[in-house]
């Protein structure tokens, strides 16, 4: 009997998240070693719970109907009930071991059938999860759209965020990008953090190729993550970058810009209702750690009490934000509670004073971790500008990018001057961009007082482009 030829027609669906992925894919097991060893039993045991085993059915006894002879050929006899399974993951948690064992039991024994695009995800937001500061985000502002088609902040109290449902935004999404590309989408709740993730891989033109390859569905650099804050009105976008799409022949593989724009143009569309259009505004800050951009781009105090006002929201001063005598005639024990500045260890206060005895006095200078060897007043100028943060700052910046579009002694009109190219660019990286600004500051190196705004933390942005000494806005992401 001769089978009908089965024929493909393109279609606009998303990528279902049954779709297997053959287990003999090298990638797989780059993608499942990533984790450590008890994160990749738990998400086994997530697998093969009551709830969820019918979606990520392992391969049974009772499966061998069709391939009875390569039973003799696997180094792992198949297991003849769920509890069975269940049963050889105890017994690998209980022992020790390396992580290579487990993964080889789950791509050549229990799932040697394929790993599905579902679980694929699962893994991925799982070291996402347990490694905030792996990729780099991008924070977005939401804002809502007008009558008049002006854009207004809902950061000022006058507009609410939008609720998320999960199938309705999913559906949204899908209807956006699905002209353009085909993806798979997956939605997470954060284990860690106050956020929900959003995992889109996407792939070639749904109008090209319906075929994909094994490689194709685990390359790394086809998924771009959203996250979305709590009760806030920003979001996060990342792209997962790797080696392997520089070399890729996908022109579209390599054109990050593109699948972000794709993205960033699908959400504010995708949360939108008839009367509420919102839009998304770039907001100068990239970071590699969620924490900071919780922190500064988040459901708390946001980017309000950054800087010299974190004195206030942190009850260290004794003064006002309101005062409206000139700061030059507060006296600085006024303004300031010494006290609680000053480090209470004895121990560091005693290995400081030995610090300063070996010393010349004309070049004390703080240490790495005391601060008593500042002068008073440059101390209560650094705290006036920096805040009372110090080194262990929740908002860390680990990149500063300053553009200076300043040509220094030119005498070109303004048209001119504003379509320059920059003159100076300055990249600042470590693990705390601000906390070492704020020592240079501490040693002297820059007087703290004539400081921009921007460079002490207190705007919360990590890209300024400058002009005249003043942050231009823009804004274009």
């Amino acid at each position: 009997m001769v089978r009908p030829k089965s024929i493909r027609a393109p279609t606009t669906a998303s990528l279902p998240s049954n779709l297997l992925i053959p287990s003999t894919t090298p990638s797989l097991v780059k993608a499942l070693g990533k984790l450590p060893r008890q994160a990749l039993l738990d998400l086994v045991f997530h697998w093969l719970d009551d709830r969820n085993v019918q979606l990520f059915a392992p391969y049974l006894e009772s499966d061998e109907a069709d391939n009875a002879e390569d039973e003799g050929l696997g180094p792992y006899p198949a297991e003849r009930t769920i509890d069975d399974v269940r049963n050889a993951y105890q017994e690998l948690q209980v022992r020790k071991g390396g992580k290579r064992e487990v993964v080889d039991r789950i791509l050549e024994g229990d799932w040697r059938h394929g790993v599905t695009l579902r679980q694929l995800a699962m893994v991925d937001l799982r070291y996402l999860d347990n490694h905030p500061a792996s990729l780099r985000w991008t924070a977005l502002e939401l804002t809502r759209i007008g009558a008049d088609g002006g854009e207004s902040s809902l950061t000022d109290g006058l507009a609410c965020v939008p609720r998320i449902h999960a199938s309705t935004f999913l559906n949204n999404v899908q209807q956006q990008i699905s002209p353009l590309v085909k993806a798979h989408y997956y939605l997470a709740r954060s284990h860690s953090l106050p956020l929900t993730f959003l995992r889109i891989f996407v792939t070639t033109s749904p109008y090209q190729h319906p075929r994909h390859s094994a490689e194709t569905l685990t390359d790394s650099s086809r998924v771009i993550y959203v996250a979305f804050p709590d009760s806030s009105p920003y979001v996060y976008t990342s792209i997962a970058s790797s080696s392997s799409s520089r070399s890729s022949t996908n022109a579209f593989a390599t054109d990050v810009r593109s699948l972000q724009r794709i993205v960033r143009d699908a959400i504010p569309k995708a949360l939108s209702l008839p009367q509420q259009r919102y839009a998304l505004k770039a907001t100068s800050l990239t970071a590699k750690n969620l924490q900071a951009l919780l922190a500064l781009r988040g459901p708390g105090r946001s980017n309000r009490a950054n800087g010299a006002f974190s004195i206030f929201a942190d009850a260290v001063a004794d003064g006002s934000p309101l005062d409206p005598r000139p700061s030059n005639t507060v006296p600085p024990e006024e303004l300031i509670n010494q006290s609680k500045l000053e480090a209470p260890a004895k121990d560091t206060e005693s290995r400081k004073e030995n610090d300063s005895m070996t010393q010349p006095s004309g070049k004390r200078h703080r240490d790495s971790d005391t601060d008593i060897l500042i002068p008073p007043k440059r101390k209560v100028a650094i705290h006036s500008r920096f805040g009372t943060s110090g080194y262990l700052s929740s908002a860390s910046l680990d990149r500063f990018d300053v553009r200076i579009l300043d040509r220094p002694q030119s005498d070109d009109d303004d048209e001119e001057a504003d379509s320059a190219q920059p003159t100076v660019s300055l990249t600042f990286a470590g693990s705390d961009v601000i906390a070492g600004i704020r020592k240079l500051a501490e040693l002297g190196i820059v007087d703290p007082e004539r400081m921009p705004s921007w460079m002490t933390g207190e705007e919360g942005v990590s890209v300024a482009v400058v002009r005249q000494g003043n942050r231009v806005v823009k804004d274009s992401g």
